[in-house]
């Protein structure tokens, strides 16, 4: 992609990562952050061979979200990007960022994960935009990754809020024919005023910037009303209307392209009395989504009857297949693997010197706490010596407690990768330290962030953008 970035004439063809990339960099972002969780960890190295925008890895979500918080008060348009668990670690800032929302356009990026090809949960972000009270966009194939990118900072600076892009997995890593376009020189926003009552977030002024929220939510349906550009009505035949959006959409209109489609680009807030006129010039109504009725429930919640679907339909990515079924309710054949080919069950690299710490492990027989990384592998045959993969961050967490209530009665060993250490293991190190725990804590320093691709990181003392940095020493972080 680097080679095209400067010629401006061409479509081009570009994952969902690489189109989220190019609109921000057409919007004229400054600062991009975030930390490296697939499907969302190309976001950032297209971004920074585009050119002229600062990028950096931070040590994680929520230190990223808070540059760029930062970076937005101070007038520049951001863009932070994470898969959806790590929303969770930025949801703290997220929160209290609704209420003082922004000069400069500030966009996150939520890569959910349906399936979890590479995740621990498939959680479904779109209830953070509700909870959270932002307005989420999910583009359905990259040519609409790219444009909503660029709207959403629009939306931004227009509504005074950051705004949640919702890209899941078979858009982030598709690829398809995007038209681009020149950079927008966007400069600086305001002058850096003090505004206490915007920006410190005490109760006193909380109270004032809700009221303001609720306004600034009420203007957005209004938009989401109007707006054909974010959602737009696809009249076919009407005896099935089907709402849906994002990937969803696409394999909706592959399973009934003769169907009548709502295509919502904006998942939250939505459109009332939009969905109630499409409701009304249909017959059978679908709502068609992965995981969460998160949809349905509130179109049921308008008084718009939806056709039942069977619960199996909230687990795991649909397929046109599996939309079909939810429709029809004949059962279809199952999409065919490609003949002759041998399973691949993911495995640690040959060589991998993580393979000779679990084997000694096993023959301790030692119980592991682990962490997230590509070591968490080990608790697969031949190795089998991993026993716990919560969060990133918690086995140092969870070796200190059951320490505490199970003394010695058993080796318990701690095992966290050099990247998901300086991510939050730190805290938990130091609260094993403060509550004086005995708990062994073995970090498997590789000097990368491997399983999302090989990142640098603070341990690594080289920079996203390849400068050097001040590389974190371990060994005198633990004995401090």
């Amino acid at each position: 992609m680097a080679e095209h970035a400067r010629d401006l004439s061409k479509t081009l063809l570009l994952s969902g990562n690489e189109a989220i990339a190019r609109g921000a960099w057409e919007a004229g972002v400054r600062l991009g952050s975030g930390y490296p969780g697939t499907p969302s960890s190309e976001i950032l190295p297209a971004l920074v061979a585009l050119g002229d925008v600062y990028c950096e890895w931070s040590v994680n979500e929520k230190v990223a979200l808070e540059v760029a918080a930062g970076a937005s008060v101070a007038g520049a348009r951001c863009i932070v990007t994470m898969k959806h668990v790590g929303l969770n670690v930025a949801a703290d800032p997220l929160f209290t960022m609704a209420y003082t929302g922004v000069e400069g356009g500030l966009v996150i990026i939520s890569a959910d994960d349906p399936s979890m090809h590479s995740s621990q949960n498939e959680q479904d972000n779109r209830n953070y935009a509700r909870a959270a009270k932002v307005p989420m966009l999910e583009p359905s194939d990259s040519r609409e990754a790219r444009e909503m990118t660029m709207r959403a900072f629009e939306l931004s600076e227009e509504f005074d809020t950051p705004v949640i892009l919702r890209p899941l997995t078979r858009v982030c890593h598709s690829d398809g024919l995007v038209e681009v376009g020149e950079r927008q020189e966007v400069g600086l926003r305001g002058d850096l005023a003090k505004q206490p009552e915007k920006y410190v977030m005490v109760p006193a002024y909380a109270r004032k910037r809700r009221v303001e929220m609720a306004e600034r939510i009420a203007r957005l349906v209004a938009l989401a009303e109007e707006d054909g550009g974010l959602n737009r009505e696809e009249m076919g035949d009407r005896s099935l209307g089907i709402i849906a959006s994002g990937v969803a959409y696409q394999y909706a209109k592959e399973a009934f392209p003769e169907a009548s489609f709502l295509k919502l680009g904006m998942v939250w807030p939505l459109p009332p009395e939009r969905i109630r006129r499409f409701a009304a010039q249909v017959d059978r109504l679908f709502v068609v989504e992965e995981l969460d009725p998160f949809l349905t429930e509130q179109v049921l919640a308008m008084g718009v009857a939806v056709e039942p679907v069977d619960e199996s339909s909230r687990i795991g990515e649909l397929t046109p297949e599996r939309v079909r079924e939810m429709v029809t309710g004949e059962k279809q054949p199952p999409a065919q693997a490609e003949a002759g080919l041998p399973p691949r069950p993911p495995t640690l690299c040959a060589g991998c010197p993580h393979r000779s710490v679990f084997l000694a492990l096993r023959r301790l027989k030692a119980f592991v706490t682990g962490d997230i990384g590509c070591y968490t592998l080990g608790t697969l045959a031949p190795l089998e010596a991993l026993h716990t993969c919560l969060c990133m961050g918690a086995g140092i967490n969870e070796a200190h407690g059951i320490q505490k209530v199970r003394g010695h009665e058993a080796p318990v060993v701690a095992v966290i990768g050099d990247s998901t250490f300086t991510h939050s293991g730190i805290t938990g190190l130091v609260n094993v330290a403060y509550n004086a725990g005995v708990s062994t804590v073995l970090i498997l320093d590789n000097r990368t962030t491997a399983m999302t691709g090989g990142q640098v990181h603070p341990g690594t003392g080289v920079t996203l953008s390849g400068l050097p940095g001040r590389e974190l020493d371990f060994e005198k972080l633990a004995d401090a």
